[in-house]
């Protein structure tokens, strides 16, 4: 067999046509096992040498540059906004999705956006020592004590003094690991040393029917974390295959309102724990609750922080509403959207004041708690004008809105009339759009009787 043998330095090389080439010859790196020109080369020729392998993986490279040059763009995505907001609140996030949804791809973006340093911990693959500290024997561990030494990521952070800890792979983590993270995520320690303010905690798991060996949340670790569930938006994984993705932008806040969005969100908070204190602390029966969000001071607090983050940014409705239920959960947060929608109703002691002319809520769902809250006032402290003016308002709204709204605070208003007061003659403007609303009600009931669900 002929084995091929590289040019000298001396004599340059043939060039094609049978001229030689004034080109110093390139490198020829040496190969494990030369080959014959045309043998084992599918892409080579007799007589011509092989393509080297380093030329073709160079070729290779230049290849993956050009997928991985993608851009990025300012994209409306509540998902994105929420998780940037947690961030700049410095509260740990963990984002739920599928494998493959791109949540680690968002955590990279993330950190280019916010120029900080990505540590990514596959929480797994660690032991507990790993978050708690490794133990390090002094001279005289009896007066000394032993030191908890920590792990090289937790030290490269403290020097850079900044960074985003990603902690991947969450629900694949034992008990034990569970354990140990706790005051990582919540004291932002390891070991003796502290974790600098500029470090931002995210996390991401996937659920436990698609995780790889997969555990349930400890209820005190998943109380920690604003819980973020990521899905994917097929137009925004469309445009992104075709060279643009969506850009994280921190939300801007505006400097001016800041002590009213934290009077907002205080009173907020205290006033919905105020009215159902049973919403202060509810741990969830089923385990895979717990490892969700759910209600508690500790998540209260988080609540509370992402209302003023919100409200001083300006974000939209749908941002809120994912941040406040991601930290106490579905039922509780969607109480507390519901209980900020009634702190911009109008104060029922102004409307009773001056019923004739006093502005009603637009929206059905708020005109109807602002009804509610007039009767309410009346009934918290009863009098013959007061109760006038009740009367005089529903009229009002009976004339400018949908009638079967006024069913109720109507007859919770005339079970109030005391024996020597008289009745009042906007009582009978509401009579017939009350007895029509009662009609339409016992219609749809004896339909839905005669025909029966699902018939």
């Amino acid at each position: 067999m002929t084995t091929y043998t590289p040019p000298s330095s001396a004599t340059p090389p043939a060039a094609p046509g049978g001229t030689r080439s004034d080109a110093p010859p390139a490198a020829v790196p040496e190969l494990p096992s030369p080959r014959t020109a045309g043998a084992g080369d599918p892409s080579g020729t007799p007589g011509t040498p092989p393509v080297a392998a380093a030329s073709r993986l160079e070729v290779s490279g230049a290849l993956l540059a050009l997928l991985r040059d993608t851009a990025t763009a300012p994209h409306q995505d509540p998902q994105l906004e929420a998780l940037t907001l947690a961030v700049s609140a410095d509260l740990p996030v963990l984002l739920w999705g599928e494998p493959g949804i791109g949540k680690t791809a968002a955590l990279t973006q993330l950190a280019t956006t916010l120029d900080l340093p990505l540590t990514t911990v596959i929480a797994s693959v660690h032991e507990p020592s790993d978050f708690s500290g490794l133990p390090v024997l002094g001279d005289d561990p009896a007066t000394g004590g032993v030191p908890m030494a920590p792990p090289d990521w937790a030290v490269r952070l403290v020097r850079a003094g900044r960074g985003l800890l990603f902690l991947d792979e969450l629900s694949t983590a034992p008990p034990a690991v569970q354990a140990a993270l706790l005051r990582l995520v919540l004291e932002r320690r390891v070991g003796a040393l502290a974790l600098p303010p500029g470090v931002r905690i995210v996390a991401a798991a996937n659920p436990r029917s698609s995780a790889a060996d997969g555990w349930e949340l400890s209820p005190p670790l998943a109380n920690r974390f604003v819980h973020l569930t990521w899905t994917h938006d097929p137009d925004v994984v469309v445009r992104g295959l075709g060279g643009t993705w969506p850009r994280a932008v921190l939300p801007a806040l505006d400097g001016d309102v800041l002590p009213e969005a934290v009077a907002f969100a205080r009173r907020a908070v205290c006033g919905l724990l105020g009215a159902r204190p049973a919403l202060v602390h509810q741990l969830p029966s089923t385990e895979a609750r717990r490892g969700g969000a759910w209600p508690s001071p500790r998540s209260w607090d988080m609540a509370l922080c992402l209302t003023a983050f919100a409200t001083a940014a300006g974000v939209s409705r749908d941002v809120l509403s994912l941040l406040v239920r991601g930290t106490v959960g579905d039922g509780p947060g969607l109480e507390l959207l519901s209980y900020l929608d009634r702190m911009d109703l109008p104060d029922p002691e102004d409307l009773l004041a001056d019923p004739a002319h006093t502005e009603l809520p637009e929206r059905g769902d708020l005109r109807q708690a602002a009804l509610d809250a007039v009767v309410a006032a009346v009934r918290a402290h009863p009098g013959r004008e007061r109760w006038d003016a009740a009367w005089t308002l529903l009229a009002r709204a009976a004339s400018t809105g949908a009638p079967d709204l006024l069913v109720v605070p109507a007859t919770t208003l005339a079970t109030l009339r005391r024996d020597d007061w008289e009745v009042p003659e906007s009582i009978e403007q509401l009579a017939g759009a009350v007895a029509v609303s009662r009609r339409a009600d016992r219609a749809k009931a004896r339909a839905f009787t005669m025909t029966g669900p699902g018939r």
